[in-house]
C-alpha cells in the first residue's frame, strides 16, 4: 500500500502514490467501510497523540487500541513526508509509525501489508538521513527497509517508492551508475503499471542524475520525453521543473535558439510561479543565459543582476555565486575592468558571510585576486564557473587554480 506524497523540495522529487493506495485497498482491505471510518477518525487521533509529551507517545500507542488503526498509521507517514523539510519532526513521525506497526492487528490487516508499511517508514527515515548528510545512517535504514520489503506483499509500486528514494542517496554519494539503474527500474515499474505521470516524474529525477554526472545529452533526451508523460492536473510544479531543467540544459550546451523557443512555450507556466523563491529567480537566470548566448548583452546583464539579488534575498548564496560568475564572464568579454573589479569586491564579502563551503569560497577568492591583478580572462572565468557548478553537487571537490 503506497502513500500519497506531497511535492518534493529541490533536492528529492517527490512522488504521489495515490494509485498504489487504491490498488492495495482493493487487494488487502476488503472492509472498505471500516477503512473509510478509520481515515475519518485519524486526524483527531493524531492531534491527540501529538498533544502529549514526546516521551509518552509510544506508551499511548502501545496501550490504547483507539490509536492502533490503519488510518492513524497512514496519516503518520503522510505527515512525515510532508514535513521532510523539517527533519527532526518528520523523523519523529516516521518512528512513531514504526512503533505503531508493532501494535497493528496482523490478522485483520495482514502481516504482509504491515511489512510494506514498515518498508515505507524506514525508507522515509533513510531519506531524512540523506537530507541531513548522514549517508551511512541512510544506508543502514535502507537495509532495514529492504528486509521488510522482502517480507511484504511484493506490490510493484511499493518497490518503486523504495527504488526512487534509494536512487537519491546513490546520486548524492556520487554512485551515479547505481542511481541511474535504480531509477530505470522505477520508471519501468510505472510504465508496466500504465502510470505515465509517475514515470515522467521519475524521468525528471533521472535527468537530474545525468546532469550531475556530466551527461547533459542524456538528460535533455529524458526531459523531452517526460514532457509528454507528466500530467499537470496531478502536479503542475513537476511539469515546470521538467521545462525549467530542459531549457537550462539546452542553454548550458550552447543551444540557445532551441532554448529560446522552449522558453516561449513555457513562459505562461513560469509566470504562474514567478513569486516562488526558486523558480522565479531561476527563470531570470535562464533567460539571461539565453540572451547572453544570442548576443543581447544589455538584457542579459539586467536579468543576471536581478536573479543574483533575488537569490541573495531568498537565502540561496550558492546560486547567487553562480550567477555572479555569469556577470563576470559578460564583463570580461567586454573588457569592463572597472565594473569587474567592483563586482569582485562586492561579491567575496557577501559569500564569505554565508554558508558556502570552503572550496567554493576558495574559487571566489581566486576570482577576486585574478580580477585585482587584471588577469581574469573569459577562459579562466569559465573554468571557475564550471568548478562551482560541479562543486555544488559534490562539495568534496578540491579547487585547483586555473593556469
Amino acid at each position: 500500500m503506497t502513500l500519497p506524497a506531497s511535492q518534493e523540495v529541490r533536492e528529492d522529487a517527490a512522488m504521489d502514490y495515490g494509485a498504489a493506495i487504491e490498488r492495495s485497498e482493493r487487494k488487502y482491505l476488503e472492509r472498505a467501510g471500516a477503512l473509510h471510518e478509520e481515515r475519518g477518525d485519524a486526524p483527531a487521533l493524531l492531534a491527540e497523540l501529538l498533544a502529549v509529551q514526546p516521551e509518552k507517545r509510544k506508551l499511548l500507542l502501545a496501550n490504547s487500541a483507539r490509536f492502533q488503526t490503519w488510518g492513524v498509521y497512514e496519516l503518520l507517514l503522510e505527515r512525515s513526508w510532508k514535513m521532510r523539510a523539517s527533519r527532526g519532526d518528520a523523523e519523529e513521525l516516521a518512528r512513531l509509525a514504526i512503533e505503531l506497526a508493532a501494535h497493528l492487528d496482523a490478522a485483520y490487516y495482514t502481516s504482509e501489508l504491515i511489512e510494506d508499511l514498515l518498508a515505507r517508514a524506514w525508507s522515509y527515515v533513510a531519506n531524512l538521513r540523506r537530507i541531513a548528510g548522514d549517508f551511512a545512517g541512510a544506508d543502514e535504514a535502507f537495509t532495514v527497509a529492504y528486509l521488510h520489503l522482502k517480507l511484504g506483499t511484493h506490490e510493484a509500486l511499493e518497490r518503486a517508492v523504495f527504488l526512487d528514494l534509494k536512487a537519491s542517496l546513490r546520486s548524492e554519494q556520487r554512485r551515479f551508475d547505481e542511481a541511474i539503474q535504480l531509477l530505470k527500474r522505477c520508471i519501468s515499474i510505472f510504465r508496466r503499471q500504465g502510470d505515465e505521470h509517475r514515470a515522467g516524474k521519475s524521468q525528471v529525477n533521472l535527468a537530474n542524475v545525468y546532469i550531475v554526472a556530466g551527461e547533459p545529452e542524456a538528460a535533455i533526451s529524458m526531459l523531452q520525453d517526460s514532457l509528454s508523460l507528466i500530467d499537470p492536473a496531478q502536479d503542475e510544479r513537476v511539469l515546470l521543473c521538467a521545462w525549467s531543467n530542459l531549457i537550462n540544459a539546452l542553454a548550458d550546451m550552447g543551444r540557445f535558439i532551441e532554448a529560446r523557443g522552449l522558453y516561449g512555450k513555457a513562459r505562461a507556466l513560469y509566470r504562474k510561479y514567478d513569486d516562488d523563491s526558486y523558480y522565479g529567480s531561476r527563470r531570470l537566470w535562464t533567460k539571461g543565459k539565453i540572451e547572453h548566448g544570442l548576443g543581447q548583452s544589455d538584457s542579459a546583464e539586467a536579468l543576471f543582476l536581478a536573479a543574483r539579488e533575488r537569490f541573495l534575498a531568498d537565502g540561496l548564496p550558492y546560486e547567487a555565486a553562480l550567477v555572479s560568475l555569469e556577470v563576470a564572464i559578460l564583463y570580461a568579454e567586454q573588457d569592463r575592468t572597472a565594473e569587474l573589479k567592483r563586482l569582485a569586491t562586492e561579491t567575496l564579502p557577501i559569500f564569505a558571510s554565508r554558508q558556502i563551503h570552503r572550496e567554493a569560497l576558495a574559487a571566489l577568492m581566486f576570482l577576486e585576486q585574478a580580477v585585482e591583478a587584471e588577469r581574469l580572462g573569459i577562459e579562466v572565468a569559465g573554468k571557475i564557473a564550471d568548478f562551482l557548478r560541479r562543486a555544488q553537487a559534490d562539495p568534496s571537490l578540491k579547487f585547483e587554480a586555473p593556469a
